[in-house]
């Protein structure tokens, strides 16, 4: 299924970033620019910033020096009604079956419940609907995070480690829907440590935290 129909035309502008750990700096003077339908990749080892820069992007954390903006949003909009933050750990509820966890976020983030089944299914998880999410694998528990993306179009992607606990099969599924979502005019800022395929696409941009670092 297509996964994203035509997005709202949103850009990002990193201004020379510094973000710190306590007393020291995980990276310092990060900047790029995305405009509607690129991506940034941002490389390093754990413990280098990576999952940090995410949630500073997010606004839930603050930075040391420099300026993220969000550029296309309309007047008093804030830019988390338009983003996807999905985390390494997933937030699913293990009590919940496979359906109740995406009808839970669904509802949270306005979405539309009639293209449940059709997320299900693009995630792989056909038949799965109404198992508990406690015995779903890791793999599995994966694919139903990243189904969010699929059942709540929304512009502002920031994934962190999106083929973590992925075989290849899951991880060409993953590369796919990011495609998808650059091709409707969205963003996407994924951190990982793995190689990803898209990272040689013209409108992915590859950033190595390591060589922003004193």
């Amino acid at each position: 299924m297509d996964a994203t129909p035509r997005l709202p035309q949103l850009s990002l502008r990193i201004d020379n970033v510094t973000l710190t750990r306590g007393e020291f700096d995980l990276f310092e003077n990060l900047s790029a620019m995305l405009t509607p339908g690129e991506a940034l990749v941002l490389k390093g080892a754990n413990g280098a910033g990576k999952s940090s820069a995410l949630l500073a992007l997010a606004g839930q954390l603050p930075i040391k020096s420099g300026e993220i903006q969000w550029l296309g949003l309309g007047k008093e909009e804030a830019a988390d009604s338009q983003m996807h933050l999905i985390g390494h750990l997933p937030a699913i509820q293990r009590g919940l079956t496979v359906r109740e966890n995406l009808a839970f976020w669904t509802a949270l983030y306005d979405g539309d419940e009639a293209i449940l089944d059709s997320a299900i299914a693009a995630a792989g998880l056909s038949g799965l609907e109404h198992l508990s999410c406690s015995v779903l694998s890791a793999g599995q528990t994966r694919r139903l995070a990243l189904a969010r993306l699929v059942a709540i179009p929304r512009p502002i992607w920031l994934l962190d480690e999106p083929t973590s606990a992925l075989d290849a099969e899951g991880s060409l599924w993953v590369e796919t829907l990011i495609g998808a979502h650059l091709a409707a005019g969205g963003l996407a800022v994924i951190a990982t440590h793995l190689a990803l395929g898209i990272e040689r696409e013209p409108n992915v941009k590859v950033k190595t935290l390591s060589e922003f670092t004193l």
